[in-house]
């Protein structure tokens, strides 16, 4: 999986880095790694830090996930090793940061619910992040599930506050999905 994200990444680092004159061309496969890495620690402390819900919004692939909050905490962490690794100043980090991540995080979204593309699965991606412990929880038949019609508020369509609903459980005391899957990703 991760190798794959790095050639995500790569594919799509064309002007946000390889022609980017702040990051040396000897520097672009070290600035391409930062990136991958600032993708997959920010989706696993989204994870880790609750944000679960955060994430599943944006593999559900019913909004842009380039410009989730998940997506505006690894561009913000991405900026961090620009201006820290490779001496940018905050400017141009940030543009080299909102110029790839978005992109890179739509184009893993698309593959991850692309059925005919088997670069990316979701069950993939987060076996690889939790260092296998979700390896036996199918976490694409749960999203599948979502999108068919599980509505667990009555409501009469499937929404965030279903996800909520399932993966907190039903009162204040938890009983959720979520706390199952907390101690996964710490």
């Amino acid at each position: 999986m991760l190798e794959n994200l790095f050639n995500l990444v790569k594919e799509h680092a064309g002007s946000a880095i390889v022609s980017n004159p702040a990051i040396p061309n000897e520097q672009n496969d070290e600035a391409v790694a930062s990136a991958t890495s600032s993708i997959t620690d920010g989706i696993k402390n989204a994870i880790a830090g609750g944000n679960l819900q955060g994430v599943l919004s944006m593999f559900s692939g019913q909004s842009d996930a380039g410009s989730s909050p998940v997506s505006q905490e690894i561009q913000g962490n991405f900026v961090q090793d620009l201006v820290s690794k490779f001496g940018m100043n905050q400017s141009d980090a940030t543009s080299t940061a909102s110029g790839l991540i978005p992109n890179v995080l739509n184009k893993l979204v698309h593959k991850t619910n692309d059925p005919g593309d088997s670069s990316f699965d979701l069950q993939g991606i987060m076996n690889s992040l939790s260092g296998g412990s979700t390896s036996g929880f199918n976490i694409q038949g749960l999203m599948d599930k979502f999108k068919g019609g599980l509505d667990k508020n009555g409501d009469g369509h499937v929404d965030m506050q279903d996800l909520t609903s399932l993966f907190q459980g039903g009162g204040s005391e938890g009983g959720g999905i979520m706390d199952k899957l907390k101690g996964l990703f710490s």
